[in-house]
């Protein structure tokens, strides 16, 4: 893994899609010198560049940039849409900027060799990556339950390849054959390292207090090359989120992230104002269409306006196109919205699957009360219960509430307290480590999402 922008990235899958983006950018350069061998001095890089970025953004899209494995029959069929998708649009990128097209026999080459290039490139990776690169090797110190959860992971991990379990040190005395306490030697923690060729020591114990940790040692391992984490550290490194079970307020106080200034505030609202006037300029066809299918099978009013707390807990309205029928909570009782709700009209079934029933909440983020991408906005009851219940969940309050958020493209759709204690451990996540680059690659996961259904109800 490697930190960019304070977000952990795959090694692996970051070197795979800078040798997809030279192939499918050199796949380009060979299309237009095949079609057109007698005017080699004209290489076309600027066309290249489009297409290598409107490729790569649709392979992303689609999902291909994923840490788990999958077959590759799944690959070529991904590969293959987000061919379609990418060529829809180019197309309206050669209709804006004409000085962009590349002609119809460009294309057609440079496609056929993209085509191939990146399912060769993808068959050969994965078998050599998965031979040639070396994985690290974690060794947990500790001996409860927080400890046997990591060793839990790394042994459900099949599908992480750049991880694997090297075994297990305790940390607490164990007791002998008559029931009395046998110290552990910590002294022999560096030996048992370099037996094991341990490259990380994850630290699984909850009370550190009384002598527990060998810091010495620890500090000595280090010394020698072998990183050393603690539990927090490990799980937002692995699966991008803040667990709330071994969270501690001194964490979040004395260690990086949770940063807020003026200059991100600047950059963030005008990211917010440039991507949602363009989506809603791009989306008013579409809304116009939704508009006329709610009247046509249940009436007015079209649209739903409901009170949601943001940002410091104020309140704000925020507004959706109706996907319920009139009535869903005619008692005035709060209700969490469940698989297969009853409540739900045919057309607002369709809308919550691709998700068109939110973009009437850019015109929120023009306002000024919500952004693009961050935790999203609760309702009062919902806030106070889960306040009540969930540590630390105001501090998802301290950011702006998102159309989209880290939480939605990385967890299903919430619809319980323990459903919104996982969905914190993710925007907590956001809360720490947000940044522009972050916001994109959300947004970016936001389009699988929508093309792929996944988590609407």
């Amino acid at each position: 893994m490697i930190k960019v922008f304070n977000h952990y990235l795959s090694v692996r899958l970051l070197l795979l899609t800078l040798l997809e983006a030279a192939v499918l950018f050199q796949s380009v350069i060979i299309g237009f010198q095949v079609r057109f061998p007698e005017n080699l001095s004209a290489v076309p890089h600027l066309e290249a560049g489009v297409f290598t970025f409107i490729m790569l953004m649709a392979m992303s899209a689609l999902g291909l940039y994923q840490t788990h494995r999958e077959p590759f029959r799944t690959t070529i069929h991904r590969v293959l849409i987000a061919y379609g998708l990418s060529l829809l649009l180019i197309s309206a990128v050669f209709y804006v900027f004409p000085e962009t097209y590349i002609g119809r026999g460009v294309m057609a080459w440079s496609s056929l060799f993209a085509l191939i290039s990146v399912l060769l490139l993808r068959a050969l990776f994965f078998r050599v990556t998965e031979i040639g690169l070396p994985k690290r090797r974690v060794m947990v110190l500790g001996n409860g339950s927080e400890a046997e959860e990591v060793i839990r992971f790394l042994h459900n991990s099949a599908g992480r390849t750049s991880i694997e379990y090297a075994g297990l040190y305790p940390v607490m005395p164990e007791r002998d054959a008559q029931g009395n306490e046998r110290l552990l030697d910590h002294h022999q923690l560096r030996r048992t390292a370099e037996e094991l060729k341990v490259s990380e020591i994850v630290i699984a114990v909850r009370e550190r207090r009384g002598g527990v940790l060998p810091l010495r040692q620890l500090l000595d391992a280090k010394l020698h090359g072998v990183k050393v984490m603690d539990l927090q550290s490990f799980y937002e490194r692995e699966e991008g989120v803040l667990r709330i079970d071994s969270m501690r307020a001194s964490w979040m106080i004395f260690g990086n992230g949770f940063d807020q200034g003026i200059s991100r505030d600047v950059v963030k609202r005008l990211f917010d104002v440039i991507a949602s006037a363009a989506l809603l300029l791009l989306a008013f066809p579409i809304l116009l269409v939704a508009m006329i299918a709610i009247v046509i099978e249940s009436g007015f009013p079209i649209f739903y306006s409901q009170e949601r707390i943001g940002q410091g807990g104020e309140r704000f309205r925020i507004l959706k196109l109706r996907s319920m029928r009139q009535d869903a909570e005619k008692d005035g009782k709060a209700r969490w919205a469940v698989a297969n709700d009853s409540r739900v009209t045919r057309v607002g079934a369709f809308l919550r699957k691709t998700r068109i029933d939110e973009l009437p909440q850019l015109w929120t983020v023009l306002r000024g009360d919500m952004s693009f991408v961050g935790p999203r906005p609760e309702r009062q009851v919902f806030v106070e219960q889960l306040t009540e219940k969930i540590p630390f969940y105001d501090v998802r309050h301290s950011v702006k509430p998102g159309v989209t958020g880290w939480a939605q493209v990385r967890y299903p759709y919430g619809a319980s307290i323990e459903d919104g204690l996982k969905k914190l451990e993710y925007d907590l996540y956001y809360v720490k480590n947000h940044s522009l680059f972050l916001d994109l690659m959300i947004m970016v996961e936001t389009i699988q999402v929508v093309l792929l259904g996944k988590g609407a109800r």
